[in-house]
């Protein structure tokens, strides 16, 4: 039997390091990402993330947001970043990122919303990536 998960679009091709703003009080590591007290995530090759959830289309403005806003979506789902204190933070990164990127201000606002409302990485949303089972 197989264990696996499906509805991932993109898997990083190279190591991605940013520098955020998002600073936890210990060092964060998965399987392939990490994050450091002074906001360094370092995400390695092969991860794998869908986009930007919803209903919308993934533009070059929201590859690396939405690949960001994931790893941090996960810590927060996990319990390793407390969503009540980060969310705020993780959201208005992602947001930032889109306009960086080249997204439109007024579709930056909306997918920011969408994130809030939503409620991007609370512990109490179902993964959007469940484990499948084959033979």
């Amino acid at each position: 039997m197989i264990c696996y998960r499906e509805g991932y679009k993109y898997q990083l091709a190279r190591p991605y390091e940013v520098l955020t703003p998002i600073k936890p009080d210990n060092r964060i590591e998965h399987e392939f990402f990490a994050l450091e007290p002074d906001g360094r995530l370092s995400i390695e090759a092969g991860y794998a993330w869908d986009g930007a959830s919803g209903p919308t289309l993934d533009t070059v403005a929201s590859m690396r947001p939405s690949l960001v806003h994931d790893c941090f979506c996960q810590m927060m789902k996990a319990g390793e970043l407390d969503y009540e204190r980060y969310s705020p933070a993780v959201h208005q990164l992602f947001h930032n990122m889109c306009i960086e990127d080249g997204m439109w201000p007024w579709r930056a606002k909306i997918w920011h919303w969408g994130v809030i409302f939503g409620r991007g990485g609370h512990p109490d949303v179902a993964d959007d990536n469940p484990e499948q089972f084959a033979p």
